[in-house]
């Protein structure tokens, strides 16, 4: 009977600290080690507007979160050739990023929601160093997405950057959900899930920038990536972002208003 007892308490003990370990551990930050030389830049005249003025800076990229919709309305990243590897990482934990004041939204907000943690800036942009790669796994770049989308048309588009990378050389990505009102919301924090999400791909040449805009449906497509491009007028009606608010007017305007695809292979 004493033996029963007591392996009934340490049963009881290690359902009590598996639940804590699940509900309140969170690791401690990723932190960039000393001998890390290899930080990139992404320069201040070529990011977008906050609308919420929480601009938050990563060694590997930046970011402007929303609180209210507890996730990044964009995202936005320098892709460099030397980032294209095959490097094999450990995944890490999600976990809060720390320099998100009002403090991103916590990972187990997506247990069981029937979304997937969709990364933003991809993790497999970032598998140069261990610590860019750990970088990516800060909840402040994670939204939800539907699994076929996220695996799917999305990740077409992200394959797609990668070779016009090795193609055309460095390019910059800006990317994130559509943040509007009414939208689905999982979790004990309301995560949002946005109903359409964007990219801006683009990079410079001759003293010009050469961009490309998308807008895809969140759900799953076998459509041409061409069939998703819009112009970059569009995203910011939708937004409220300025994509390239210190760009000059006639420069913005030259680009923003139409979609071309010159100079960029499909």
């Amino acid at each position: 009977m004493k033996n029963k007892t007591i392996c009934t308490i340490l049963l009881i003990v290690c359902i009590i600290g598996f639940w804590l370990f699940e509900n309140f551990y969170t690791p401690s930050p990723y932190s960039n080690p000393k001998n890390n030389k290899d930080v990139s830049e992404v320069y201040s005249n070529l990011l977008p507007s906050s609308t919420t003025n929480t601009v938050v800076f990563h060694d590997y990229y930046t970011l402007s979160y929303n609180e209210p919709f507890e996730q990044a309305e964009w995202v936005m990243y320098e892709l460099k050739k030397s980032h294209l590897t095959y490097d094999d990482r450990k995944r890490p934990y999600f976990i809060e990023d720390p320099k998100v004041k009002s403090k991103s939204a916590d990972w187990r907000n997506y247990k069981r929601s029937g979304y997937d943690r969709g990364h933003l800036c991809p993790a497999g942009d970032r598998r140069f160093s261990e610590y860019a790669y750990n970088e990516t796994f800060y909840t402040s770049n994670i939204t939800p997405q539907r699994k076929d989308f996220n695996a799917g048309v999305w990740n077409r588009l992200e394959q797609q950057v990668r070779q016009w990378c090795k193609k055309y050389g460095d390019l910059y990505v800006i990317t994130g959900g559509v943040l509007e009102d009414d939208l689905e919301e999982i979790g004990e924090e309301d995560v949002d899930v946005p109903n359409s999400f964007y990219k801006i791909v683009f990079r410079k040449e001759n003293n010009e920038i050469r961009a490309l805009a998308f807008l895809f449906p969140h759900r799953e497509s076998r459509k041409p990536l061409t069939s998703f491009l819009v112009p970059i007028d569009d995203l910011e009606e939708k937004t409220g972002i300025d994509f390239f608010q210190n760009q000059k007017k006639e420069l913005q305007e030259k680009f923003e208003s139409d979609v071309s695809k010159k100079g960029w292979s499909f």
